[in-house]
């Protein structure tokens, strides 16, 4: 699963959730750091990304124009420290890969666990 991480989520996560995601990257290396979100949603379809992991909701109105790829994993968990993110999308890793890999669903939101 290749996952790109838009600006909106710190690049720190990165390590923090390798052990669940082994092919991630923040759009900060690509030198996609301040582009606009269609150039970034553009080159996670040009680029064979399967999913753009943000907080912006603007990528789901491009994902309604564009449709897939990429799909588009919409991080809905508020304000939180981005070891509390890492957690949390560690404990959804396997559900994160089924959607992936499914072809009935493109937006996978992701809550705060409780």
């Amino acid at each position: 699963m290749k996952l790109l991480v838009d600006q909106n989520i710190s690049h720190r996560l990165l390590p923090l959730i390798s052990e669940g995601y082994s092919e991630v990257q923040h759009v900060k290396s690509l030198d996609l750091i301040n582009a606009d979100d269609h150039k970034i949603f553009m080159f996670a379809r040009e680029n064979n990304y399967d999913a753009v992991l943000t907080i912006d909701d603007d990528f789901v109105r491009l994902l309604h124009l564009f449709s897939i790829p990429p799909k588009v994993i919409w991080i809905r968990t508020g304000n939180c420290s981005t070891s509390a993110l890492a957690e949390i999308l560690l404990s959804k890793t396997q559900s994160i890969h089924e959607f992936v890999e499914s072809d009935e669903y493109v937006l996978y939101e992701v809550f705060k666990s409780v």
